[in-house]
């Protein structure tokens, strides 16, 4: 394991856990404590957790890391959502994007899809200032921010969103979702993404949440949609049958990649 993915793991596990010790870590890692207490120090510097003497505890923004920590989480099953999600496109379209490390795979499928590169091209309307800089370059795409302050996740939030998107049609917006629940719908960890999130699919003709299996059956803290907004369901094959049942259930088209 090296240390891109040491430090995923502890974050990971400071979710699951109310703190860290850093002996039995480090005795669960196969790493020295030394290891973990520096790892410990360089994720307290970036704000993601609080140290504690012997070990650490989750602080607010250790629940939503920056994408340079989450992106290495279910990386492969992520690639083969945002291959199958782009497919689902058409020239043309104009497509919402809302941040996250899935939806930004799902703009780099779309930027090299051949059959895009058209006079048609694409109009994306996105929140996430990552997403935003890698299409800018794309002559092909017209790209439009939401507005709005800038969050540590690259996401804009704030009302100033939705005096832009109360203005604008979307054909089909992807939604990145922190839990996807087959009965009560869609979730963010953070309000204001949230909300944001909420009217980019009010906007939309179409709503497609892209999700790794982990993230199907929970809740988190802030809902952004019912389950029956949501018109189809990307994700991998991994996922849950019971909830994939449920999903179809409600009339929701579930694409497994």
């Amino acid at each position: 394991m090296n240390r891109h993915e040491r430090l995923t793991t502890l974050l990971d596990m400071l979710a699951e856990r109310e703190g860290l010790d850093v002996d039995d870590v480090a005795a669960e890692l196969g790493v020295s404590a030394t290891t973990i207490r520096r790892d410990l120090d360089h994720l307290a510097e970036q704000q993601l957790l609080t140290r504690t003497h012997g070990g650490a505890v989750a602080n607010d923004l250790a629940y939503d890391l920056p994408l340079r920590f989450r992106s290495a989480r279910h990386a492969p099953e992520k690639q083969r959502i945002s291959t199958a999600a782009a497919e689902l496109v058409s020239s043309g379209a104009v497509v919402g994007l809302n941040g996250g490390t899935t939806t930004a795979g799902v703009a780099r499928a779309l930027a090299v899809r051949s059959d895009l590169t058209g006079a048609a091209g694409l109009t994306v309307v996105t929140n996430a200032l990552n997403i935003a800089n890698e299409l800018a370059v794309r002559p092909n795409m017209k790209i439009v921010m939401t507005g709005g302050v800038a969050r540590q996740s690259f996401e804009l939030s704030g009302p100033l969103a939705g005096l832009v998107l109360e203005n604008l049609s979307i054909d089909v917006v992807f939604l990145g979702v922190d839990a996807l629940h087959p009965v009560d719908g869609a979730f963010a960890h953070h309000e204001g993404e949230a909300a944001v999130n909420r009217l980019m699919a009010d906007r939309a003709e179409r709503v497609v949440a892209v999700a790794d299996s982990s993230k199907l059956g929970g809740r988190a803290f802030a809902r952004i949609c019912p389950i029956d907004r949501i018109h189809e369901v990307v994700t991998d094959t991994d996922a849950d049958p019971e909830v994939v049942r449920t999903l179809e259930a409600h009339g929701i088209g579930v694409h497994r990649a």
